[in-house]
C-alpha cells in the first residue's frame, strides 16, 4: 500500500496534464468556476480517462483522496 503525501504536481502527472507551478495555476483560472451543483469528475473539461480517475479516488477515499479535494477546492474559489 502506498502511503506517500501526493502534491498537486503530482496529481497533475497522473491525470497527464503539465505539472509545473505556472500550469497548474494556469489550468485552475482558466476552469474554474465549477459549479457547486457539479460533481469534480464530472466537469466538462476532463476527458474521461481523468473523470474515472478522479470518482476513484474519492470513491475508494485513496492516497489521492486528499490531493483530489484540494483541486476541487480551488477550481470552486
Amino acid at each position: 500500500m502506498d502511503l506517500s503525501t501526493h502534491t498537486m504536481h503530482d496529481l497533475f502527472d497522473q491525470l497527464g496534464l503539465a505539472s509545473d507551478e505556472a500550469a497548474v495555476q494556469q489550468f485552475i483560472t482558466r476552469h474554474r468556476p465549477v459549479p457547486e451543483a457539479t460533481a469534480l469528475p464530472d466537469a466538462a473539461f476532463w476527458t474521461p480517462a481523468q473523470a474515472q480517475f478522479l470518482r476513484e479516488q474519492w470513491q475508494r477515499d485513496a492516497d489521492w483522496a486528499e490531493v483530489v479535494d484540494q483541486l476541487n477546492i480551488a477550481l470552486r474559489a
